[in-house]
């Protein structure tokens, strides 16, 4: 069962705070309010991306980053001790 929470005359609720706490929502942060098919209204949490940090949430860019995750669970990877040591693996003088 849900906590129960009163509606002011300004159209405001407060939301509990273990759902804050759990969900880790900040004062200033974003609630997207919608109405489900059912009538339920449902919040969820928007937390806003800076424009120069935009492509890492991109689908492609996502994809990438569950491949590389992937590659690493299966051991798919070599740790090299420096970073020239890297640049003569690639180039095939290692």
């Amino acid at each position: 069962m849900g906590a129960l929470t009163k509606l002011t005359s300004g159209g405001q609720i407060t939301l509990p705070k273990e759902i804050r706490i759990k969900t880790n929502m900040q004062p200033g942060d974003f609630v997207e309010v919608k109405l489900d098919e059912e009538g339920h209204i449902v919040l969820t949490l928007k937390k806003l991306v800076d424009a120069n940090q935009a492509y890492f949430w991109s689908e492609e860019w996502q994809a990438g980053e569950r491949k590389a995750d992937a590659d690493i669970e299966a051991g798919r990877m070599k740790r090299f001790k420096s970073a020239a040591d890297a640049v003569k693996y690639l180039e095939g003088k290692a």
